[in-house]
């Protein structure tokens, strides 16, 4: 496992000792695999970081926890590492905790090693339940701030929050949904990865107040708990659509869009309109394919660097600012995509 980096930064990026990092890198016994890959992850992240960070100055470790598909972490993990060399003035090192679902349990177990181990901050995408809360109340009792990503937790002890306002996201979808809907009749599927994720749930009332004001007459169908993954969201929108036979559109709120359009295409349905969030690379060729109508997109780049001021500011590395604001919703179809991250 060849590598120029020592065990005490390996160990730091890893959130391991340097006894443990030892045994992994001298082939010794006593480790479990798992834990063996995150010493190997943590020499990958170091010698990508290292190449595409060449700055002076202080060293911020930055914590980014999300529950998440794999498809939008990675995009976040990309947003970030692109944007390293241009956080000035301070180095910023990122150690990333990635799990698209499970026990809220193991969720609050990082959040409280990082807690003991310490950090410069946590980034945060996480369900709003007590746990949680609870959670980072002690992530800021030990001194580390918290900014929320995506998805808020307001009545956390957390620091702001970045991202894109979710109600007048929900209510763009729904003034595109309307415009190309027009008076052709059918139902509208709302498809949720989790009631528990708060801008799932805000942008889902967006959607349905606005259609309410303007389309009164339109039915929406609501699925929830698909957790935004294909294995598990094609038996929800098949069934969905065994029991409504007037389902023509789609609102993906939370994600899983390949089997929703997979569960049609078996039942020999069509989706007329079709609006999803995030240019994940799922996404991205669903809509070069012409599958969807549109995408909301949001800026990950300018939200990770924002993020990344954030943390430096609490911790006197950048001059106040004032609150933060949401990043700007951009409609994207198949003929305004920009060029991605890379």
């Amino acid at each position: 496992m060849g590598h120029p980096f020592p065990i005490r930064e390996i160990a730091r990026q890893a959130g391991l000792s340097e006894a443990t990092v030892d045994r992994v890198l001298n082939g010794r016994g006593g480790v479990r695999e798992s834990t063996a890959r995150e010493v190997r992850q943590a020499i990958a992240d170091l010698d990508r970081q290292r190449t595409q960070v060449r700055l002076v100055g202080r060293t911020f470790m930055i914590d980014i926890v999300m529950q998440s598909p794999e498809r939008f972490s990675t995009a976040v993990r990309a947003a970030l590492e692109a944007e390293l060399p241009g956080l000035h003035p301070a180095v910023v090192r990122s150690r990333f905790h990635f799990r698209e679902t499970g026990p809220v349990a193991e969720l609050t177990r990082t959040l409280d090693r990082i807690a003991r181990r310490g950090s410069q901050g946590v980034v945060l995408k996480a369900p709003d339940v007590p746990e949680v809360t609870a959670a980072v109340a002690r992530l800021a009792e030990a001194g580390i701030p918290v900014v929320t990503l995506v998805t808020d937790l307001p009545s956390t002890a957390r620091l702001a929050y970045v991202g894109i306002d979710n109600r007048a996201a929900g209510a763009t979808a729904a003034y595109l949904m309307g415009q190309w809907l027009g008076d052709r009749p059918g139902h509208v599927l709302t498809s949720l990865s989790s009631g528990f994720f708060r801008n799932e749930e805000e942008r889902e009332m967006g959607f349905r107040s606005a259609m309410r004001a303007r389309h009164p007459g339109r039915a929406l169908v609501e699925l929830a708990e698909g957790q935004g993954l294909d294995s598990t969201q094609y038996d929800l929108v098949r069934a969905a659509l065994e029991r409504d036979p007037e389902i023509r559109a789609v609102y993906s709120i939370g994600g899983g869009n390949i089997a929703t359009l997979r569960a049609f295409e078996d039942a020999g349905r069509a989706c007329a309109v079709f609006v999803a969030h995030d240019l994940d690379h799922d996404n991205t060729r669903l809509l070069r394919e012409h599958r969807l109508s549109a995408v909301l997109h949001h800026d990950l780049r300018q939200d990770m660097r924002e993020a990344c001021h954030i943390v430096m500011r609490a911790h006197g590395a950048l001059p106040p600012a004032g609150p933060t604001l949401p990043s700007a919703i951009q409609v994207v179809t198949p003929y305004n995509m920009p060029t991605p991250i890379g």
